[in-house]
């Protein structure tokens, strides 16, 4: 059969491809869905961030129990859940529903944590920074596609955009991630490994816990919350901005995030492959948050779209530098029997800014002006530096106890 020919990781990456292209597609809506209804900037932003306030709570959660019972029966709850709010927000008829509807999407998103562990699972740690970035790559594809067949079923003027059959392309998007896992991803983590991993591993700590417990986790999840703080800043003003600053619609915006995300699946599925041999996740990491922080402060001051596109794009080659660098930094700290919750962990920081980033945006926005929320995301940003620094000086300071167990072990 033609699907036992797929190895783990190419079933994957189509798998991941499809479950991102319909979160992708209702994403940019969002902002012109909650405006249809009248809701002001801040409710507007403010409906994003739920979606981000129950992943936060979630997402540990997801990764402990993709430790316990496996990948595959997590990413199916996850999509079975997004499924259902895809066909929640298809049929919302006011700000409240919007709310519910990315409530529980929130809350069911656990699927990111569990594709992440599940190429932890299936790579040596010589290839996991190129694992980690096809996976990269694949939500690339699937945030590069998404809004632009968002915009183009929802159309260009507001008054007469259509939100029904994005919405239900999206939920038709789950239920064929659902398929494929069935029928092409093998489970990882399998019942055999679960037992030995258990039997092996100390207590399983939580997510704070885990952040005492390893230093260069604690600075790694910060510096993913900051970067991803201008990210999230983006997703959740930018419509607004372009919408109130050049009367464009969601066609136009979707085609803009577009341009930001072909430039980053650009550089995860290509140039990192080549890029991370020769000057390491640590490096590449610093490279991208200067250039996400640049590329977010120059959005907020360009005089045209043409020029705001460019910050985009500047943006989408920083994410794609430090997204699969930050992803291989976090997996090196994790043993087999806890990489589900020590991804989780990592992706707290990834939840909390999106969160805290939405909350922040709208009010910005209305009371400060409409470019605040760029030059705040920029500054926020390249506080990330110290953040990646601060996991080179741990790995620094472990190393000459790393050197001593080993001469030990040779005198013995």
């Amino acid at each position: 059969m033609a699907h036992r020919r797929l190895k783990p990781l190419q079933a994957l990456f189509i798998v991941v491809v499809i479950d991102v292209l319909g979160f992708g597609i209702v994403i940019p809506l969002i902002p012109y869905m909650a405006a249809q209804f009248g809701a002001s900037p801040a409710v507007n932003t403010w409906i994003l961030g739920s979606y981000s306030a129950c992943q936060l709570l979630a997402a540990p959660l997801w990764g402990r129990l993709s430790d316990r019972f496996g990948r595959r029966p997590i990413l199916l709850s996850s999509m079975i859940g997004a499924c259902a709010s895809y066909v929640m927000l298809a049929f919302a008829h006011s700000v409240a529903a919007l709310f519910v509807a990315r409530a529980l999407a929130g809350f069911m998103a656990g699927n990111l944590s569990a594709a992440m562990a599940y190429a932890s699972d299936i790579s040596q740690p010589a290839a996991r920074t190129r694992t980690m970035g096809a996976v990269g790559a694949a939500i690339g594809i699937g945030f590069m596609l998404g809004p632009g067949i968002g915009g183009l079923l929802a159309g260009e003027r507001l008054q007469s955009a259509n939100f029904l059959r994005p919405a239900l392309v999206s939920a038709a998007a789950s239920v064929l991630a659902m398929l494929l896992v069935l029928l092409l991803l093998p489970e990882s983590h399998t019942a055999q490994l679960r037992r030995a991993h258990a039997a092996a591993a100390a207590p399983r700590a939580h997510a704070w816990q885990l952040l005492r417990l390893l230093p260069a986790l604690r600075w790694l999840t910060l510096a993913t919350l900051l970067v991803t703080f201008a990210q999230s800043t983006l997703e959740s003003i930018f419509a607004i901005w372009a919408m109130n600053r050049y009367q464009v619609g969601p066609r136009t915006v979707g085609m803009a995030l577009f341009a930001l995300a072909i430039v980053a699946v650009g550089m995860q599925g290509g140039l990192m492959r080549r890029l991370a041999p020769r000057y390491g996740e640590t490096r590449l990491a610093l490279a991208g948050i200067v250039c996400i922080a640049v590329g977010v402060a120059s959005v907020g001051f360009a005089a045209a779209l043409p020029l705001a596109i460019i910050g985009l794009m500047a943006c989408g080659l920083g994410a794609g530098m430090f997204n699969p660098s930050g992803l291989a930094l976090a997996s090196r700290e994790a043993q087999p029997h806890n990489r589900g919750a020590i991804m989780g962990t990592y992706q707290s920081g990834t939840s909390l800014a999106r969160v805290i980033a939405p909350f922040a945006s709208g009010p910005t926005y209305m009371h400060i002006g409409p470019s605040a929320p760029f030059l705040l995301a920029g500054v926020v940003t390249v506080q990330a530096l110290w953040c990646i620094l601060g996991v080179r000086r741990v790995h620094a300071s472990e190393q000459p106890a790393a050197d001593a167990v080993g001469r030990q072990r040779r005198i013995q």
